[in-house]
């Protein structure tokens, strides 16, 4: 037992590249403000006073948590919150406050409205909270431009980040969980689910134009094929020689569902970001670490003695190497 709580430590302490985090901190707000966005124009019946709300139950177990509305000025002013706080996180501005603001107002209206509260409003807290906490807002934001104009030292390109680990886990346990649940329900058992999906009250043109062109059993195919990847989503993410393969299928996937499904693009939209930023190869992230390290750049000094500045120089930059 001690020998795999030790790989499991050593796994956990891993440095990750800093721009793993970074990726989700610029478009995961993006993504949920844009779910979000049809639910803020019409705060004070959302999450306001003014809508129709679910009477307080007195205690009921279905009913574990009675939010009243609030007067629609608060509304208003916990909405601002929202958009103000999820856009300064993505841009890198005051990072870890704007995301634990971001976080907080996002669990607020998932527990006020909850027959509002869909899939991108229960897991977004979570997310962005593992981004405030992270190292989020290390590089490719305004908070690393301004430290490193007042003279900061470089920032590193990776660090312990927890953080990644757990949306790495989330991952694959969200699509873990979502396989079983197909399995028990009618997926093994109705070769046409996912047929029938498309002609759903969400379908887009370009989903009947695929279902007009595409045979039957195709469909029957893609069902079997999102089945076994989600099921078996732990083993391909954690075996290396099936991790690539499994995030170009995991990406498509998702593709396929904002495309054809149309409400839920934000849904695709954050799910591939969450995949992107956790599992992208290396090597993928090196022109993105390149775009990084040219904002990382020291600020010319005001000359106060030419041979003084340069020594200066070059002793910083050999320390930040």
């Amino acid at each position: 037992m001690l020998p795999v709580l030790d790989r499991l430590n050593a796994w956990i302490d891993e440095p990750q590249p800093v721009l793993r985090i970074e990726i989700v901190r610029i478009l995961a707000p993006l993504a949920v403000l844009g779910f979000m966005s049809g639910r803020l124009v019409h705060a004070d019946e959302w999450i306001g006073d003014a809508g129709f709300r679910v009477p307080d139950l007195g205690g009921d177990w279905r009913q574990p948590l009675y939010v009243p509305g609030l007067p629609a000025e608060a509304a208003w002013l916990v909405v601002t919150l929202m958009v103000v706080a999820g856009l300064a996180c993505s841009i890198g501005l005051y990072t870890r406050a704007s995301g634990l603001l971001f976080a907080a107002t996002l669990a607020f209206v998932a527990v006020s409205d909850r027959l509002a509260a869909f899939t991108v409003s229960k897991l977004s807290p979570v997310v962005m909270l593992a981004v405030a906490l992270g190292p989020a807002g290390t590089r490719l934001g305004v908070d690393a431009w301004r430290r490193r104009r007042a003279g900061g030292k470089k920032p590193p390109k990776r660090v312990v980040a927890g953080s990644v680990r757990l949306l790495q886990l989330l991952l694959v346990t969200i699509y873990s969980a979502s396989g079983i649940a197909k399995m028990r329900g009618d997926w093994l058992k109705m070769p046409l689910v996912l047929w029938t999906q498309l002609h759903d009250t969400y379908q887009t043109p370009f989903a009947f134009a695929l279902a007009r062109v595409l045979p039957a059993w195709a469909w029957t195919g893609f069902q079997g094929l999102v089945l076994t990847f989600e099921v078996l989503a732990p083993l391909w993410f954690a075996w290396p020689r099936t991790r690539n393969a499994a995030l170009v299928v995991g990406v498509g996937m998702h593709a396929m569902i904002g495309l054809m499904f149309g409400p839920v693009v934000w849904f695709a939209l954050l799910m591939m970001t969450l995949l992107l930023g956790s599992y992208l190869p290396d090597r993928l992230l090196e022109p993105l670490d390149r775009l990084a390290s040219r904002f990382e750049k020291r600020p010319p000094r005001k000359a106060r003695n030419g041979r003084e500045i340069e020594q200066e120089d070059t002793k910083t930059r050999t320390e930040e190497d």
